[in-house]
């Protein structure tokens, strides 16, 4: 009986906590976003999407497409870089922002200073 009673508690506690970790929210970076990029030259569109690996790509037709890296969400601080082929000119983007309720903003870290950039949700 003692046997019985252990297992099924033992049991009760497995499912339980399975519900919890299957409850757990997704990462709100995960998805399809517009950006808006304020560069020197004007803003520019651009396409991010954004795996549950936390892996991604921007895209866009100024720029092609380059895979994202290093992206991280802490509290509301998002931060991801990636590495573009600028007409020519190889340059790394280290972009560092906040978290919003409709989107997040921040700058690109670049070599010739920062640039500004907003992001929203693609709703397409």
């Amino acid at each position: 009986m003692k046997k019985m009673t252990f297992s099924s508690l033992l049991v009760a506690l497995v499912l339980v906590l399975g519900a919890c970790a299957a409850s757990a929210p997704p990462n709100p970076l995960i998805g399809a976003w517009l950006m808006t990029i304020s560069s020197p030259v004007g803003e520019m569109a651009v396409n991010l999407n954004i795996n549950e690996d936390l892996t991604g790509e921007m895209t866009s037709d100024d720029l092609g497409s380059a895979p994202l890296a290093n992206l991280t969400l802490v509290d509301n601080a998002v931060s991801f870089d990636t590495t573009i082929d600028a007409q020519g000119q190889i340059l790394t983007l280290v972009f560092n922002g906040f978290l919003g309720e409709d989107g997040f903003n921040g700058n690109f870290d670049t070599d010739f200073g920062a640039i500004p950039a907003r992001a929203v949700r693609r709703t397409e």
